[in-house]
């Protein structure tokens, strides 16, 4: 096979593109060249939102594309329509975000690819997400269309399970939030693009949710698991849900990964994944993917790499004393 990863360098790119050159495919990567390729990968330099960003890719023809862009559309559907008639799928990487969430507190039932979306003029990340898989369109063949959930991993470059592993090796007194059984669905970016790989070959297209099945773990089992492998120098506080909210701490921000048991949590880690499942979907343990994060940040000679356009996550000192009290 021959593929074409429009990123290819980050975080879930540069799984693909890992995935990719270990089964032996030619793989092409398309970016700005900001961060070290992935070995045995070729390099295309070019950025998608600046005038004749697109030079590079003007030749070529690949068996498969994927595209991981997450901000304005227009640069997706550029991409997605340069590429028609030149690849013969394209996968587009798009998030649960899509789905239309009821804001009058009900608790959802088990989100489906055919549930309701966003309005497309939405602002904000939801927004952007849903016109890219619009503007995707564009390469007029077919089109899958990844909507990944939480994704955790080695190179993470937003910093979620990162904090966690940094703050649980610093160890001592750490607020864990509860309720320790409080189920997580997330997916490894490696098995993200396992998939990818596997569903381009076989050609399945359409939506597919992209997560671990629910409970796939535990909050208790995650950071258990994070404690032991980084040293076992923390002493998990287990608090509950109404202690951090009353102290201001901000779930999924201040506290990575958790949010507190209820309709918006259900929403996010209670994802149906059968169609996924049907088609090849496999996730590895939690142990598997914390061990591999932990190396990986340690193998590091300074700081783990962070997203630009996302903020920073993680408890302040003074905020942590304050659930600590």
């Amino acid at each position: 096979m021959r593929i074409l990863i429009l990123g290819g360098s980050g975080f879930v790119g540069r799984a693909v593109a890992a995935a990719a050159v270990a089964r032996g495919w030619d793989t092409t990567v398309f970016n700005r060249g900001r961060r070290d390729p992935v070995d045995g990968a070729r390099v295309l330099l070019g950025d998608r939102l600046t005038p004749g960003g697109l030079t590079a890719l003007a030749d070529g023809t690949w068996d498969a594309v994927v595209d991981t862009w997450s901000a304005d559309a227009d640069a997706v559907g550029a991409a997605a329509g340069l590429l028609r008639g030149r690849a013969g799928h394209f996968s587009y990487v798009s998030s649960r975000s899509v789905y239309l969430f009821d804001e009058s507190g009900a608790t959802p039932p088990p989100v489906t690819e055919d549930a309701p979306l966003v309005a497309a003029d939405d602002p904000g990340y939801a927004g952007d997400k849903l016109r890219g898989e619009r503007a995707a369109e564009a390469f007029a063949g077919p089109l899958l269309l990844a909507r990944a959930g939480l994704i955790l991993g080695p190179h993470e470059d937003i910093g979620r399970l990162p904090w966690w592993l940094n703050r649980l090796h610093r160890g001592g007194p750490t607020p864990a939030p509860g309720p320790q059984d409080l189920p997580l669905q997330y997916i490894d970016a490696r098995d993200l693009a396992e998939f990818l790989l596997d569903a381009a070959e076989a050609g399945h297209t359409g939506p597919f949710n992209l997560v671990s099945e629910p409970g796939h773990t535990t909050m208790g089992e995650l950071l258990a698991v994070a404690t032991e492998i980084t040293g076992g120098h923390a002493d998990l506080r287990w608090l509950p849900p109404e202690q951090i909210l009353a102290a201001g701490a901000q779930p999924w921000t201040d506290l990575p990964v958790w949010l507190p048991p209820g309709p918006i949590h259900a929403f996010l880690h209670q994802g149906d994944v059968s169609r996924a499942l049907a088609a090849g979907l496999r996730c590895r343990p939690v142990r598997e993917t914390v061990t591999d994060t932990w190396a990986w940040l340690r193998s590091l000679p300074g700081a783990a790499p962070h997203r630009a356009d996302r903020p920073p996550v993680g408890l302040d000192h003074e905020m942590e004393t304050k659930l600590l009290a």
